[in-house]
């Protein structure tokens, strides 16, 4: 799926090592999951990016967030995956992330796994995403008028 065209211009106001990395990430998410949609959301305070079977946020699995200094890799039910090699971050009641801040320390291999398990569990609570044959798509969900972005 190629990258919705108001997301490549969101992410220009971000570094281009930001932009590297979430279009990296973005790419990895797709090919691990190619049925996903893309569900984007141009937040105040961040370009946020979601990985769902549906066009649903609760059905999302997985999403991207950009922030100034690194982009956020978060699991949208990360309290309920199983103890991996690899450490997520957070304290809350179901979201759990990591922090990623370079492309060639992203722990690709580690993370595989948890994206999968991340799907398996979205497809467990709503077994009809697995019945779906429709092409996945990418959709703008809402631009915020007002946005806090990093300085160039």
């Amino acid at each position: 799926m190629d990258p919705h065209s108001d997301l490549l211009q969101f992410i220009k106001a971000y570094d281009p090592k930001i932009q590297d990395i979430a279009l990296y990430l973005r790419a990895y998410i797709i090919e691990l999951v190619p049925e996903a949609n893309e569900l984007i959301w141009d937040n105040y305070n961040a370009l946020a990016i979601a990985y769902s079977r549906s066009e649903v946020l609760k059905d999302a699995f997985c999403h991207i967030a950009l922030y100034s200094g690194h982009v956020n890799l978060g699991f949208n039910r990360g309290a309920e995956l199983r103890s991996h090699a690899v450490t997520l971050e957070g304290r809350g009641k179901l979201i759990r992330h990591i922090k990623v801040k370079n492309i060639d320390t992203f722990p690709a291999d580690n993370i595989k796994n948890i994206i999968l398990e991340a799907d398996a569990i979205s497809l467990n609570r709503n077994p009809l995403l697995g019945e779906s044959s429709n092409i996945s798509r990418s959709i703008v969900m809402s631009v915020s008028e007002k946005k806090l972005r990093p300085k160039q």
